[in-house]
């Protein structure tokens, strides 16, 4: 049981790089951030807080943060991956089966008809996630931080985080416009394998410059 879902984790994030294709535009913005990382991990002692930042924190901020969390394990490297938004709503429901279909495990750590919170992990991991909905800035997300926004609102919403190290804009189309159509679960689907093959492409550069 823990080995198959084991692997399928790992077959979905090595799947989705081998079968997404990532444009020469794309690949060029992720070298970018890849050797920002690199910079600043060494400078920080081997160690770096990154924070993927979208307007609600529920759907595309949240998925970069939890592949986030995945690589840093799958690629051996110490990396905290955050997310926050400009505002708080869920870590929305779709958001969740997409990944736990993936092979995440989600625990309610804090139970709450608007926003609960989640302990997410996996096999194998060393620590679990916690995953909920919140404010860019919140206590929980560890100081100084490379920013990743992931949608437009996001990037003109937050003119300035003194926290941050860099900033990079690093958008994806919103799977909510599915909600509730019989395309849901496909987009979502889609969404989770184009952020999962850009993470492994992004922390696969990181490692080989490292």
């Amino acid at each position: 049981m823990i080995k198959t879902n084991t692997n399928k984790l790992k077959n979905f994030f090595e799947n989705s790089y081998r079968n997404i294709v990532i444009n020469e535009v794309r690949k060029k913005l992720l070298l970018k951030i890849a050797h920002k990382i690199s910079d600043s991990y060494v400078f920080y002692n081997h160690q770096i807080n990154i924070n993927f930042i979208c307007t609600h924190n529920s759907r595309r901020s949240q998925l970069g943060q939890v592949w986030t969390f995945f690589a840093s394990h799958y690629f051996d490297l110490n990396i905290n991956a955050l997310s926050g938004g400009t505002e708080v709503t869920e870590f929305h429901k779709n958001t969740c089966k997409t990944l736990k279909d993936a092979g995440f495990i989600f625990t309610i750590k804090e139970f709450s008809h608007l926003n609960p919170m989640y302990e997410i992990s996996f096999n194998g991991a060393k620590k679990s996630l916690i995953g909920f909905s919140k404010m860019y800035d919140h206590s929980i997300n560890k100081t100084p931080y490379l920013v990743l926004t992931t949608c437009n609102n996001a990037d003109e919403n937050c003119p300035l985080i003194p926290e941050a190290i860099h900033r990079f804009h690093l958008p994806y189309k919103d799977p909510k416009h599915s909600d509730d159509s019989p395309n849901q679960e496909a987009t979502y689907l889609q969404t989770n394998k184009e952020v999962a093959a850009e993470m492994y492409f992004l922390y696969n550069e990181v490692k080989n410059i490292l």
